[in-house]
């Protein structure tokens, strides 16, 4: 790799530090190819993805970057697994390490905050950006049609009234 290929490394992993939500850093010694595009793909699902690159290139990336607390990570055979949902990576990530034992997670950052191997299963268990919506959706939601069916509701009684007292008639 020649220096102008080292510098176009240095800058896309600037970019993903600085752009995204959670990065998580992972030992991967041991695990096949297969295991690896496996990550990937659902990692790809997430919305999130995963990168392997000198640690002394990431290292250089990370300076005055808001993540810069996981330098400290970047030693022996590691993987990057970043997202821009805060969540994303790490759920992967975690769910993944669960079922595979060749892959340890030893922190991350989401912003500027360290995260510990506990602070990534803890971020890991937070509902993602998307649930969030959903839920907020849904209780905004909820009032208006709640509002909706009482409002439907004295007419549909009166209209039973209405034709039970027709009948009668009849």
């Amino acid at each position: 790799m020649d220096r102008a290929q080292k510098e176009k490394v240095v800058e896309e992993l600037g970019q993903i530090f600085e752009s995204s939500g959670v990065v998580v850093v992972a030992h991967y010694e041991g695990m096949t190819v297969a295991q690896m595009q496996d990550l990937r793909a659902k990692m790809r699902e997430a919305g999130g993805s995963v990168r392997v690159a000198k640690n002394k290139l990431a290292k250089i990336a990370l300076e005055g970057k808001p993540c810069a607390s996981i330098a400290d990570f970047l030693t022996g055979m590691t993987v990057l697994t970043y997202s821009e949902d805060p969540v994303a990576a790490a759920k992967v990530i975690q769910k993944y390490a669960k079922d595979n034992e060749k892959l340890v997670i030893l922190g991350g950052a989401m912003g500027d905050t360290a995260l510990d191997p506990a602070g990534v299963k803890a971020v890991s268990e937070m509902p993602s950006r998307e649930e969030l919506i959903a839920s907020i959706v849904g209780c905004i939601g909820a009032p208006a049609s709640n509002i909706a069916g009482a409002i439907g509701a004295p007419a549909s009684n009166i209209a039973s009234i209405l034709s039970t007292i027709e009948e009668k008639a009849a």
